[in-house]
């Protein structure tokens, strides 16, 4: 799991440099996250398939095997294509690695240690993003981009030795059929979609052919799933989970949940280091105050597991929100206190999250269905994650535009401002040199708009969800059974009366 949280996190801190080396727009190297993120919510259904067919053991020593090499190849590409093609095999990879180690987890403990195994299990998860920025922002700055992969290739052939040493086979389900329509239609819709998000404003949205055939493709594809999935005999996705209350709940949660996962962390690089200047090692420590934050919620929760897990959601998403006004309140000036600050609450907001949306989940879900459960709980959260990233930059660079209109009908030698030297200051239009760092300036202050834009929706976003919350039911654990000892017959004495049939019943 820290593999796999590795490879979310890493290549964010070193997104502004990639940019640069491989010639792409802001958009274009959103790609890189967003494109890892659909390949592993594609590919993340088919993990019950996959363990029923191979096995857990067989499953877990590829997936790891291939996602290390995948990794590696990421390093050595030249360009945004190769990079991307890489990214995704990494992403499919990887995918089986979140809902089969969760699986394995819930299912060997009792329903009464589930909210101390998964605290545990939390804390693993958390080293991902606790140390991939900071390690991987330091290599960064010192060599280059590429070792931002490099350095995960040790981590990987460590997981593939301790897989292979005690993992054990496990006992394998029944053979299942794996339904390729709703799988391949679901994984067109994804993509066509997601493409859509990626491409609609660099293309003018609904203006391109391209994006107009990419909703629809995207709309077919997901008709034909859904109708499908309500009329095949043995469904991609089974449809009863969804009659369990709690499980579409904590499904609509965590959709809400990786909407706000990993957005500030591809904001952020771009605004520290574009528009202030920062170098990666300290854009990597400042996103690694997020993993911190982290680790601290898990450690609260590894403590405060056996209170209520509602009053754990509630503080997450509300700490969420009070992250995001935060970050929306920063101005072209900001600083290394402020980011950190920000950052800390948000990722104290989501080790709060992770171990209740578990239990909210998985609370009233029969045990049988873990396995297609948690593969649906890694879909929707990699769907949104990807899906609010991609809406977050397009927001950016749309508003980015919008303001740098605004601002330049400001910018007028006819403007009274300009014929006051105290408020003019050192800015004068005398010298085409003096007009392009003016429109730099401009250009600089729009993007800076963008960017608080996008905060105020991440902070929407994250209180959309509270409501939500009041609708959750939680199950009371079941006391275990103790037998009842048997009466045990007294003798009778002089004092005492001999026990009669009604004492006894």
């Amino acid at each position: 799991m820290a593999l796999y949280a590795l490879t979310i996190t890493i290549a964010n801190v070193s997104l502004p440099q990639m940019q640069g080396a491989l010639s792409a727009t802001q958009d274009q190297i959103a790609l890189v996250v967003t494109f890892n993120i659909v390949a592993t919510a594609v590919a993340t259904p088919m993990t019950g398939w996959l363990t029923a067919r191979f096995g857990q053991r067989r499953v877990l020593l590829s997936c790891v095997a291939f996602f290390t090499l995948a990794t590696l190849f990421c390093g050595f590409s030249n360009s945004l294509e190769m990079l991307v093609f890489f990214r995704v095999i990494q992403g499919l990879c990887g995918a089986p690695l979140a809902p089969l180690s969760q699986a394995i987890v819930l299912a060997s403990y009792p329903q009464s240690k589930h909210g101390t195994a998964t605290s545990i299990f939390g804390m693993g998860v958390v080293l991902g993003p606790l140390i991939a920025p900071t390690i991987g922002g330091y290599l960064s700055e010192e060599y280059s981009w590429r070792w931002v992969f490099f350095m995960i290739v040790p981590v990987g052939t460590a997981s593939l030795l301790g897989c292979w040493a005690f993992v054990a086979e496990g006992a394998r389900g029944a053979r299942i059929r794996l339904d390729w329509t709703g799988f391949i239609a679901l994984s067109v819709a994804i993509a066509c979609f997601q493409l859509m998000l990626d491409r609609g404003e660099r293309n003018s949205w609904l203006e391109s052919t391209e994006i107009v055939l990419e909703i629809c493709l995207a709309a077919l594809c997901f008709y034909i799933f859904v109708v499908h999935t309500f009329t095949a005999d043995k469904p991609f996705l089974n449809p009863r989970l969804f009659l369990d209350r709690n499980f579409v709940l904590g499904m609509t949660l965590t959709l809400v949940f990786g909407l706000l996962n990993f957005t500030p962390m591809t904001l952020l690089p771009g605004l520290l280091q574009n528009l202030r200047g920062y170098p990666d090692s300290i854009i990597g420590l400042l996103l690694g105050a997020r993993g911190a934050g982290t680790l601290l919620g898990f450690c609260i929760l590894f403590f405060g597991n056996k209170y209520d897990p509602r009053i754990w959601l509630i503080s997450g998403f509300a700490l969420q929100g009070i992250s995001g006004w935060m970050m929306a309140q920063f101005d072209i000036n900001v600083t290394t206190w402020d980011v950190a600050w920000a950052s800390v609450i948000q990722g104290l907001g989501t080790g709060f999250l992770w171990v209740p949306l578990t239990l909210v989940t998985f609370n009233t879900l029969p045990q049988r269905l873990f396995p297609e459960g948690s593969s649906i709980f890694h879909l929707l959260r990699n769907i949104g994650s990807s899906v609010h990233i991609s809406i977050s930059v397009a927001l950016v660079l749309h508003s980015a535009k919008i303001n740098y209109g605004h601002l330049a009908e400001a910018v007028s030698p006819y403007a009274k401002a300009w014929q006051i030297p105290s408020f003019a200051g050192a800015w004068n239009m005398e010298s085409l040199a003096n007009l392009a760092h003016i429109s730099g300036e401009v250009q600089r202050q729009g993007l800076m708009i963008g960017y608080i834009n996008a905060f105020y929706f991440y902070t929407l976003t994250a209180l959309a969800a509270l409501p939500l919350i009041m609708m959750v039911r939680m199950k009371k654990a079941e006391p275990m059974p103790v037998p009842d000892p048997k009466p045990v017959q007294k003798p009778a004495g002089p004092n005492l009366r001999p026990a009669d049939s009604t004492q006894n019943r």
